[in-house]
């Protein structure tokens, strides 16, 4: 996989669909909905950047974004929820490595849609186009220690628990233990196709935290 070919593509984001949700790039006009979970100490406790001070502060955010995505180097799509045509979340890629055809993925919700089954709804289409449109070979997922709901997303997607990295990255001024699990692209063609039915029975009967 070619680094020019990731840019190409992503200069021009590609819009995916799913039973409840539009994904899309992210608009300067998303901001009073990201702020809403953005500003939350409880949403940025497992996460690298810390809570939004003010809607400002999300604004100019949203508007560097818009550089990255003309640019081809900024991978996560909003996650606009069909019902009421809010931006309830991210998900997308994190990194690319592209000469072993591998990516990191990453997401985060509004809690006030927590419980839903909409996280797994949503990683499971970036899921499908990194591995059927981007010919990806593997893909990763990280979580500090203690997230155990982001766990169960990656598990409920079909991803592998492989260990952790100890006190290996240094967040928010503390050494943190890092978490990872895979998914490689045969088995998300066959394994996660199989379970994804039993885990949509589930969703509205488990609380996810993601």
């Amino acid at each position: 996989m070619k680094k020019e070919l990731i840019c190409r593509i992503f200069s021009h984001m590609p819009e995916l669909e799913t039973e409840r949700m539009i994904l899309r790039r992210m608009r300067v006009g998303d901001a009073d909905d990201m702020y809403q979970y953005a500003r939350r100490t409880d949403v940025t406790r497992y996460l690298r950047w810390s809570p939004h001070p003010d809607l400002l502060h999300t604004q100019d955010y949203l508007r560097y974004i818009a550089t990255r995505y003309a640019t081809g180097s900024f991978y996560d799509w909003a996650m606009v929820y069909k019902q009421n045509n809010r931006m309830i979340g991210t998900c997308g890629f994190t990194s690319f490595d592209c000469p072993n055809d591998a990516a990191e993925i990453g997401y985060v919700i509004n809690p006030d849609y927590r419980g839903m089954g909409l996280t797994p709804e949503a990683v499971r289409a970036v899921l499908a186009f990194g591995f059927d449109k981007l010919l990806l070979h593997r893909i990763e997922a990280r979580f500090i220690e203690g997230n155990t709901a982001s766990l169960r997303v990656m598990e409920k997607v079909g991803m592998r628990f492989e260990g952790y990295q100890r006190e290996s990255m240094l967040i928010k001024g503390s050494y943190r233990t890092i978490g990872y699990c895979s998914l490689l692209c045969s088995e998300f063609n066959s394994d996660t196709q199989e379970t994804e039915k039993h885990h949509d029975v589930l969703a509205e009967k488990t609380t996810l935290f993601s």
